[in-house]
Order: C-alpha cells, then structure tokens, then sequence
C-alpha cells in the first residue's frame, strides 16, 4: 500500500488558501517527499504527519518555489532529534544548491546524502520502492517522478514440495533469497509464479507536454500533474514560460492511460480550478481537481 497526499496545488507563490506544490508518500514506515516550497512544512503539520519519519526528499528542479522552503524543513526534523542520514535526489548540482540554502540551517544532527541526475532518466531502488526520475521539458533542468512498488508472483507450494524442499527454506525464496539444500542451490524463480501488477504514483510538474511524460506515467494508478492555466487562450503564456494548460495535462492522461489524475500546480490568478472541472472531464472522466492535503491510499487489485 502507497499512501498518497498531495501536500500542496500551488505554483509560483503560497497563498492564504493554497500551499505551494508538494507531495508525500507513505510507505512501510518511511516518508518520501517530493518537492518543498515556501511554507510545505506548514502543510505537513496541519495535515498530522510526522517530520522524522521523511528518508528521501526528491527536488523537481531549482526554483524557489520548488525548494525555498527546504531550510526550515531541515531544522524542523533536526529539532524532531532525527539522527539517521537523509537522502536528497534532484538534478546535477543539487549539493551545491543545498549546501547554499544551509547557510541558515548550517548545524544538522543528521548526515545529507545526495543523488544528482545527469540522464534522461535514472531508477534509484530506496525505502523498497523504485523511484523513477525522467527529464522533462521546463526553463531549467527538471525531472519527473515515478513512485514504484513492484510485486511478486504467488508461491508455489506443490512445486515446493515437487522439489522436496523443507518448509523452513520456502519464506526465504519468497524473499529472493538463494537457498542451498543437499548441495543443490534453489532459487525464487523456481518456486515463484510471474510478477503480479504492482502500484505507480506519478508526479510531473513545471514542464509543456513531452513524450516521455506519456512513457513514464504510462498505467499509472495515480498521475499527478500539471495544470497551470485552466483557460484555452493562455496556451501562449504555457508555451513561452513551460508550462501547460489543464486542456494538456488531460491528454497526456488519456494518451498514458493512466488510472486517475490528479490536476496541481495552479496560478495564483486561478481562483476557482472547479470551473475547468467540466472541460478536463470531457477529455480524461476519471480526473480529480487536486486540493491541499487531499489523500488517497494505493491498494494491490487483489
């Protein structure tokens, strides 16, 4: 199970009734944030989640609205007595970005480790889940994310047993584990029927309509995206600033044929999302107008 919050739907700047976009996942008893702006910590207080807990924090890319609020943040979980390492992912040169936020946060109980992205996309296995970073298409250097929970196929217990197999040995193939037995070595794939459909969370932002956001979302049980401007005639402001248009980030849903959408990262000159509710709908039914700190637990289909 993958528990999904949406932290945050605002782009550009927070506002009295809108935090800046971000997101958390929960998983197995560790956090994973994606993204921190101006006042995320906040929203993760209202919300009754725990700062110690966060073991990866994945940067889109180096706009403030994006990563301004990352120094209170790391003070907040240092005061939290955290003492365990952190791990930081985001595109190359995130140390050093990092590093110059913490001229104000320059003491931390805890070690940063960082991972920086040079390809068009990387997979980091972390926390038990796969975390998939692809590059997307904005001003400056900013990649996507795709949260991975793989699963296995069912174990076999006639062929177990067919094999002669002691019991003892069988949860440590279901494991992936090599297991040696009258000095013949067993192996999961020998017990193990094929991989059953795991859970995808993925999350794109500050970028115009790329394929490879199609490819990488592709099957997505949740799709969190992008949709700066609800209205059709603000096309030509997406395309000269990268960003794209509600319109946009409703094909590209319908194209990956993802599950469910979530729309986010909205301008503050857009009051109400709710009025392009109708519009998004008629293109892709299954999509949702995100809302701060709105939730959504992933289950397994069976």
């Amino acid at each position: 199970m993958l528990d999904i919050c949406l932290l945050g739907t605002g782009g550009m700047l927070p506002l009295p009734y809108r935090y800046l976009t971000s997101l958390m996942v929960r998983y197995n008893g560790s956090n994973i944030l994606i993204d921190c702006g101006e006042g995320t910590q906040n929203s993760i207080r209202i919300k009754g989640w725990s700062f110690k807990p966060i073991d990866v924090i994945c940067i889109t890319h180096f706009h403030a609205d994006h990563i301004s609020g990352l120094p209170g943040l790391l003070l907040t979980m240092g005061n939290a007595e955290r003492t365990s390492p952190l791990t930081m992912i985001g595109p190359k040169g995130l140390e050093k970005v990092v590093n110059s936020l913490r001229i104000i946060a320059p003491e931390l109980p805890f070690e940063i480790e960082f991972i920086e992205l040079e390809n068009e996309s990387e997979v980091i296995e972390i926390c038990g889940l796969k975390i998939e970073a692809f590059k997307v298409n904005h001003r400056v250097t900013c990649y996507g994310y795709s949260l991975i929970l793989d699963r296995a196929g069912r174990f076999d217990v006639e062929r177990a047993k067919a094999l002669g197999l002691p019991v003892k040995y069988w949860n440590l193939l279901q494991k992936g584990e090599k297991v040696t037995f009258e000095d013949k070595e067993y192996t999961s794939d020998m017990v193990m029927g094929a991989g059953r459909k795991g859970l995808k969370c993925t999350y794109c932002t500050d970028t115009r309509p790329v394929p490879s956001i199609v490819q990488h979302a592709r099957g997505a049980d949740l799709f969190i995206c992008e949709g700066m401007y609800g209205e059709d005639d603000k096309i030509g402001k997406a395309k000269e600033h990268k960003h794209m248009t509600m319109r946009e980030a409703a094909n590209l849903a319908k194209e990956a044929c993802v599950k469910e959408m979530w729309l986010t990262h909205y301008s503050p000159a857009t009051n109400r999302p709710a009025e392009f509710e109708n519009m998004v709908k008629s293109i892709f039914p299954n999509a949702v107008m995100g809302k701060d700190r709105m939730e959504k637990e992933l289950k397994f289909e069976d």
